[in-house]
């Protein structure tokens, strides 16, 4: 049985009609990954947010009337609310009442599926709800199922505030073990001089299909927001035999929880170590500069701008008018396509020669390992055996400061 929601949102002088529609619309999506169904948009003008209550008496009203004559279950306001807004809400409401910030949290929680997603959620949801805790007492004792429920509501969560803190310092201990043996595993790679990739966009670009179709793994592929929340790495090779790493990172979204973004740092830290980016964009999608533009910024908070970067636009198949990317270099393809997979792998590998440097070498047949080595770690253009001089005359493009280059110098 889906629940019945309304939404409440103050349309903010600084908003422009596009960002406030479109905030609108993506918190009708969340509402629906979040498994319910939107059933009145109720919005405000407003100069400034009420301190009190959010938005002003004669809307309180109006909503109050909506809850009864649509049997509503839930509210869910657009903007993140302080604990007195909430509390004196939904008082005026009769029924449950949420913000934007804790409906994300609850679908993180839905999804989290390793122990760190888990953690990071937890730790997430604890750190929102500790300042919101005065006067939710009875509003925390009947907590049920339902959306904004999911995640250590359910436990029937104390509102002793000792209890909590000591829940997030047991988390954050916990968590530190699990991000050292993460940090472990990304030295291993560095050590072991792999080529990494991160396929960064945002929510429902299409990054876990595309990523599928690379690997030619199965991750979850749903279209819904956060159908991806814990990073998956996986090894592939390029047409000419390079191999390389590939991870797909959690999709980002407009007005991300500032606590959602800290405890998921460490996942998208993956992001900061890669050597290449594949930004997904849905092509198709009305609001996808907005979306480009909120990438942007969350790689810039990551310090990850200076990393070569390739615009994916997906969803080809459905771009209708005439089609201007603003992001260079890029490519347009749809993910579920085989020659478009070709092309994207075709262009990486342009690309990469682009920034790399050309080597050419002679090596002997016993040298198997060293060869075996360039045709993994370097993009090899040219490879014949010279039958007079007994040896293989292999060159391509290597990375700079790879090991191998010493090597090459050495002969």
């Amino acid at each position: 049985m889906q629940e019945q929601i309304l939404i409440m949102a103050v349309k903010h002088p600084t908003q422009t009609d596009e960002h406030f529609e479109s905030s609108l619309q993506e918190l009708s999506s969340l509402c629906n990954t979040a498994g319910g169904t939107v059933k009145k948009i109720v919005t405000q003008k407003r100069n400034r947010i009420h301190p009190a209550t959010y938005i002003g008496e004669g809307k309180i009203d109006e909503i109050s009337n909506f809850v009864e004559e649509l049997e509503i279950d839930i509210v869910i306001s657009n903007d993140e609310l302080s604990a007195g807004q909430s509390r004196n809400l939904s008082e005026r409401f009769g029924v449950r009442l949420i913000d934007r910030s804790q409906l994300i949290l609850d679908i993180f929680a839905m999804r989290a599926k390793t122990k760190e997603g888990k953690l990071q959620v937890e730790l997430a949801q604890l750190e929102y709800l500790l300042p919101r805790l005065h006067g939710q007492g009875t509003a925390l004792s009947r907590l049920g199922a339902g959306i904004g429920t999911r995640g250590p509501g359910e436990t029937k969560l104390e509102t002793d505030q000792r209890h909590i803190r000591r829940r997030i310092y047991d988390i954050q201990r916990r968590f530190k073990v699990v991000v050292s043996q993460r940090e472990q595993y990304r030295k291993r790679r560095k050590t072991n001089q792999a080529f990494q990739i991160a396929i960064v966009g945002y929510t429902n670009a299409g990054k876990s299909t595309l990523f599928n179709r690379i690997t030619k793994e199965q991750s979850l592929e749903e279209d819904q927001l956060f159908a991806t929340l814990d990073p998956l790495t996986r090894h592939f090779q390029l047409p000419s035999g390079f191999q390389a790493l590939v991870t797909d990172t959690v999709g980002f979204l407009q007005d991300l929880p500032t606590s959602l973004i800290a405890a998921f740092r460490s996942t998208l830290e993956e992001v900061t170590e890669a050597d290449f980016i594949l930004h997904v964009v849905d092509g198709s999608d009305p609001d996808k500069d907005q979306q480009q533009e909120t990438v942007h910024k969350l790689l810039q908070d990551l310090d990850a701008t200076s990393i070569p970067t390739l615009t994916v636009y997906n969803k080809k198949d459905k771009i209708s008018e005439e089609f201007i990317p603003n992001n260079h270099p890029y490519i347009v393809i749809s993910a579920f396509n085989k020659e478009d997979i070709t092309k994207l792998f075709v262009k990486i590998e342009s690309l990469l020669e682009a920034e790399w440097d050309w080597y050419s070498t002679a090596l002997d047949p016993d040298e198997g390992k060293m060869i075996n080595r360039l045709e993994h770690e370097t993009i090899v253009k040219g490879r014949e055996f010279d039958a007079e001089l007994d040896q293989y005359k292999i060159n391509g493009f290597i990375k700079q400061n790879h090991p191998i280059q010493n090597i090459l110098k050495e002969q």
